[in-house]
């Protein structure tokens, strides 16, 4: 079973080694082993194409290395639609959205219309979905005047790190994440959903096991508990995936935090997280995970042109701040539902 990919071309042609040749590895960063580079050995290629000849290809690379990216290709945004159905399927709508983006195509969005000054934190896109996104592409139309750097880390990396007593907490309890929306912070529930219909809202959330109470004056809340960990649906190995650190109120910069924690009360904040069992994670395993993280951190300067695929399960993405223009477009395809690719305890 692959539920990952995307559909595959109608016609498949035959990959001669000239084809497959077109484009090169040319190694990894020093240290993190992703993204891994890749080029095009001569001027002219046109990667979608080659992709399409090469989807073997592509998928191997990307199962071993968990992010790829594609550089001297010279990719602009009339070609990007093409080259995300070539290297990930048909691009998804961004659903249950965490992020202000803006819509530039047919399901190609900015990569986020986050304030510049502030960063992104290492996140696994929409793990605290029912159906999570499974692959990413990104493409830079203008390279940042400086920093603006997507950071990437391998979930896999990260997981090895952590202490096993830890691992256990969340493989057994998941992690809840609740989430308030309205009071003039974050999205509003209609942006989120996609619609203004609280019957609509209430029947998506219903069949995704997502618990909801509309608050006086319009406002919603939001609880749901997904797993913490997953196995991968190709390689069978176990990833640490989840929003448990990016969504607790504590990874906001400090005078942010101090703000939000002064105006609402803990269960009224934007968004926080929980053990599945409501339990509050512990300071020094928040501190753990961040640490975890910031180890397997690998910063992707951007230049015009470039491509990144990304395993949405594999490599956990964020971005750092930046001055100066920046362009940055993301088409999101594919989906795992967590029923599959949930990973049970392992024996202590």
């Amino acid at each position: 079973m692959n539920p990952r990919r995307g559909p595959v071309p109608h016609q498949r042609h035959a990959v001669t080694p000239a084809t497959a040749d077109r484009v090169r590895p040319d190694g990894t960063p020093p240290g993190p082993r992703l993204p891994l580079l890749l080029r095009p050995a001569h001027d002219g290629v046109d990667l979608a194409g080659w992709a399409e000849a090469c989807q073997d290809r592509v998928h191997g690379w990307l199962s071993r290395y968990g992010a790829l990216l594609f550089r001297g290709f010279g990719v602009t945004r009339e070609d990007f639609g093409a080259v995300v159905r070539a290297l990930a399927g048909e691009p998804q709508a961004y659903m249950e959205r965490s992020s202000p983006r803006t819509e530039v195509g047919d399901r190609i969005y900015t990569a986020t219309d986050h304030p510049a000054d502030q960063p992104i934190a290492l996140h696994n896109e929409n793990s605290y979905q029912r159906d999570c996104v499974a692959t990413l592409v990104f493409c830079c139309l203008t390279a940042p005047g400086r920093g603006g750097a997507t950071t990437v880390a391998d979930t896999r990396r990260i997981l090895a790190r952590l202490d096993p007593g830890v691992v256990r907490a969340f493989a057994r309890h998941g992690v809840r994440y609740v989430r308030n929306y309205g009071d003039g912070v974050g999205l509003p529930w209609p942006e989120v959903f996609q619609t203004g219909s609280r019957d609509g809202v209430a029947a998506y959330c219903r069949e995704r096991g997502v618990d909801l109470e509309w608050k006086p004056g319009g406002g919603l809340r939001t609880s749901q508990v997904r797993p913490a960990l997953a196995e991968h649906p190709v390689t069978g190995e176990r990833v640490w995936f989840n929003h448990a650190v990016f969504f607790h109120v504590t990874s906001l910069p400090a005078e942010v935090r101090d703000a939000l924690l002064r105006q609402f009360a803990e269960e009224d904040l934007p968004n926080n997280t929980y053990y599945g069992d409501g339990r509050p994670i512990e300071p020094a395993v928040l501190r753990h995970l961040r640490d975890a993280y910031r180890a397997e951190q690998a910063a992707v300067p951007w230049q015009e042109g470039d491509v990144l695929l990304v395993d949405n399960l594999l490599a956990a993405h964020g971005r750092e701040p930046f001055s100066g223009p920046r362009r940055v477009l993301v088409g999101m395809a594919g989906s795992v539902c967590w029923d599959d690719v949930r990973a049970g305890e392992e024996p202590s």
